[in-house]
């Protein structure tokens, strides 16, 4: 068995049974080569989820000095101001006022709305695909669907739409441990290009609104309700990048664990009614976001062991999704799991504002697959992604 190390290659093939050691030997763990807490277990990550002590930044209340850090190198500034003004690193006050801005294109009457237009485009995707005798399930479906209905939301233009899984992939090359310093260079120049279309895109919707997103947090911000135009960027750019990374990766991830679970894929395939559950434990089986950092504001205590102020988290939600004190079996791939308390999608403030919408994404391509490519296989065996934190492959051959 590897021990947790996120750089080795047999690590990241199958990081489960090191969680498995991690969970039996306590419930909090200090990892020198990050220097962060790593968090294992279940009740844990899904209650820190909720701690206030913990912020996704501390800058709404310290610096850097105060924290003993250094400020992020200058060459970076682009992705950190991109990053920084999102809602997902944002504390209150700030966070609450955009995410409720943004959770009105997000209501689940609105969602409900999408769910032809995704079932159509799914559709259109699959049938693309059994045209030509099959692919890759990655680029030919994955991507496109979710990257389509987020920019559709938005008000991009198809025209345009090109650039964006590449921007959204090279800016979340930094969400990695330690990345490398060629990756946080791509990342900055995806940072740069990706906010200077958009700052082009806004201009264009204040002389002329639509109905889309963007023009909504316009009118949003000239009704009273203040979004600065680099929260805007920030906005439409976590959007973009949650709003299909995870989407993306669940998709592949859950279709080759359909692959290597033949009786699972079966009783799929004869029920199709096992949709909805079979989303929820894929999601929990191979967990596209492995790790969410968190910092400490003010010192807290996990099973005696207390972790200072300014100390960094790092919660295991591969882990937690693996807990035997709350899923039986948990390596076991049950599509018929009834209770599947999953943390995929995070918890507390910060839960994923677009779980709806990864829901009816998830349930559309997975319908359309079983309806129009029902003997659907694994061509080739795929490539794991040299990543840890964000969990995917680098294509899944498939033929039908």
């Amino acid at each position: 068995m590897a021990a947790f190390d996120p750089w080795d290659p047999a690590f990241l093939a199958d990081p489960y049974p090191s969680y498995a050691d991690l969970r039996a030997k306590g419930r909090v763990h200090f990892y020198e080569p990050t220097r962060q807490w790593l968090v294992p277990h279940h009740a844990d990550v899904s209650a820190l989820l909720r701690e206030r002590r913990l912020g996704r930044t501390y800058q709404h209340r310290f610096s850097h000095e105060d924290f003993g850090r250094t400020a992020p190198p200058a060459a970076h500034e682009p992705f950190h101001t991109l990053n920084d003004h999102g809602m997902l690193d944002l504390e209150p006050p700030d966070h609450t006022r955009i995410r409720r801005l943004v959770s009105k294109a997000f209501t689940p009457r609105t969602v409900e709305q999408l769910k032809p237009y995704v079932a159509r485009l799914a559709g259109e995707l699959v049938d693309e695909l059994v045209e030509k005798g099959g692919g890759d399930l990655l680029t030919d479906v994955a991507e496109p669907l979710p990257v389509a209905v987020i920019a559709e939301m938005l008000g991009i233009p198809e025209a345009d739409r090109a650039p964006l899984r590449p921007w959204s992939a090279d800016i979340c090359g930094m969400y990695e441990l330690k990345p490398a310093e060629d990756v946080a260079a791509r990342a900055v120049r995806a940072s740069v290009e990706f906010s200077e279309y958009l700052r082009e895109l806004i201009a264009e919707r204040r002389e002329n609104p639509g109905d889309d997103l963007i023009s909504g947090l316009i009118a949003a911000h000239d009704e009273g309700d203040r979004l600065t135009e680099q929260e805007m960027i920030s906005t439409c750019v976590l959007l973009l990048n949650a709003g299909h990374e995870a989407t993306v990766n669940a998709t592949v991830n859950g279709w080759y664990a359909l692959f290597r679970n033949p009786d699972q894929l079966a009783a799929l395939r004869a029920d199709h009614a096992l949709v909805p559950s079979a989303i929820e434990e894929l999601m929990r089986h191979d967990t596209p976001l492995q790790l969410f950092e968190r910092w400490v504001l003010d010192d807290i205590e996990i099973d005696g062991t207390t972790i200072p102020r300014g100390a960094e988290v790092a919660m295991l939600f591969g882990s937690a999704n693996h807990d035997p004190a709350v899923f039986q079996a948990p390596e076991k791939l049950d599509l018929t799991r009834k209770d599947n308390p999953h943390i995929s999608f995070s918890a507390g403030i910060h839960y994923c504002i677009g779980a709806p919408l990864a829901r009816i994404e998830l349930a559309a391509s997975m319908t359309a697959l079983l309806e129009k490519a029902p003997a659907l296989a694994l061509a080739a065996e795929p490539e794991r992604k040299p990543n840890f934190v964000i969990r995917g492959l680098e294509g899944l051959a498939v033929g039908v």
